[in-house]
């Protein structure tokens, strides 16, 4: 599944009726230097300083290398000569606009969603469904009335070097697997599956080895990370609770389907053990990721929306105190992950897009 529909589900919510802009590599150039400083907004007092990394199309997803001087992404901006979500490779100094591609690190075949570095820095992990089916599979944005993600049961998870050849391939079950992120320790891999018959976290040595199931409820688990120092694991779930709920989310399920829009964070320690629930506000809360001290937990959420927009980045401590609004945006941020050495952040966002559809990389300069 790639997380970057909701990103355009969002971007048709709120665009639909300003006009398409596209800027050319020159204006985006000197946009990026005039903009700049108006890029933060007043209340963003953690952001010391704000570049912005793309310019065009949808980009999100962004992950840094282990030696922080690299960063994996996925875009599907159709100049760069794709169609659908594939994984690109830059330096973390890079800007690259619409007419400018960095360089494929994916195959360019199926659909790719969710690359992360290991930790030698020469090669990256990702999920594709290029197996089932060299085209784009279709991205169904709505069933019954309802926003829903598309479960492909294609994904499968790969090892690729820097130059887009895959080494490896992890995961052969058969079903969805996808969502990989390595462990700072840079000893385990977290991931979701539906091997069980259910969207459940499993972990896996580096190699695919010792694959361990994590959680075990009903509802979809996903998008986990883990802690600093690897030993907890920060992740989104759907928890259906009555008959129907239950009955409408298997249903759904069975088609290969979820519906995202209720959310919380849950957290646990990386064997699983300890499980509880982090959020309780409500809507969709997702995309987390740890503070550096561990301690902290940034995520995107549009619980304090009362249209499904907009999504902002909020701070909330790891025993569930101390809720604080991180950005103040009026259409998307999201994505939010923190460089090795904690001193920026990426995060991907529809700021400064020109009122296009456009979602954008943007890295902060971060200040407790």
């Amino acid at each position: 599944m790639s997380r970057l529909t909701v990103i355009v589900f969002v971007s048709l919510l709120f665009f639909s009726c300003k006009n398409e802009k596209n800027s050319s590599s020159a204006d985006a150039s000197s946009g990026a230097t005039k903009m700049n400083e108006s890029l933060i907004y007043p209340e963003e007092t953690n952001f010391k300083s704000l570049r912005q990394v793309t310019y065009g199309g949808d980009n999100a997803e962004a992950y840094w290398s282990f030696d922080d001087k690299q960063l994996v992404f996925q875009s599907n901006n159709v100049k760069w000569g794709v169609n659908c979500d594939q994984m690109f490779l830059m330096d973390a100094d890079e800007t690259f606009t619409d007419s400018i591609a960095p360089p494929m690190v994916s195959t360019g075949k199926g659909r790719t969603t969710c690359a992360y570095f290991l930790p030698d820095n020469k090669h990256i992990i990702y999920a594709s469904t290029h197996l089932g089916d060299g085209e784009c599979p279709e991205v169904p944005l709505k069933e019954n009335g309802n926003y829903i993600w598309p479960i492909y049961d294609s994904y499968d998870i790969f090892i690729a070097d820097l130059e887009g050849n895959i080494v490896k391939q992890l995961t052969s079950e058969e079903g969805y697997d996808a969502e990989p992120t390595v462990s700072p320790k840079g000893d385990k891999i977290v991931f979701t599956s539906t091997r069980s018959g259910d969207l459940e976290l499993y972990t896996m040595n580096l190699d695919g080895s010792d694959v361990k199931q994590i959680t075990d409820e009903l509802g979809y688990d996903g998008g986990a990370f883990f802690s600093p120092d690897g030993t907890k694991l920060i992740f989104r779930a759907s928890r259906p609770e009555t008959e129907k709920e239950k009955k409408e989310y298997k249903d759904l399920l069975a088609k290969g389907l979820v519906e995202p829009s209720d959310m919380e964070l849950f957290i646990c320690n990386a064997d699983g053990s300890d499980m509880r629930q982090l959020t309780f506000l409500g809507n969709a809360n997702w995309s987390p990721f740890f503070h550096p001290s561990g301690e902290k937990i940034l995520f995107s959420s549009n619980f304090e929306s009362e249209i499904g927009f907009p999504f902002n980045l909020y701070m909330i401590d790891i025993d569930g105190k101390n809720l604080r609004r991180v950005t103040h945006g009026n259409t998307f941020e999201a994505f939010p992950v923190f460089s090795n050495d904690g001193k920026h952040l990426i995060f991907s966002s529809n700021r400064n897009n020109g009122g296009t559809r456009d979602t954008n990389l943007f890295i902060a300069e971060w200040q407790d």
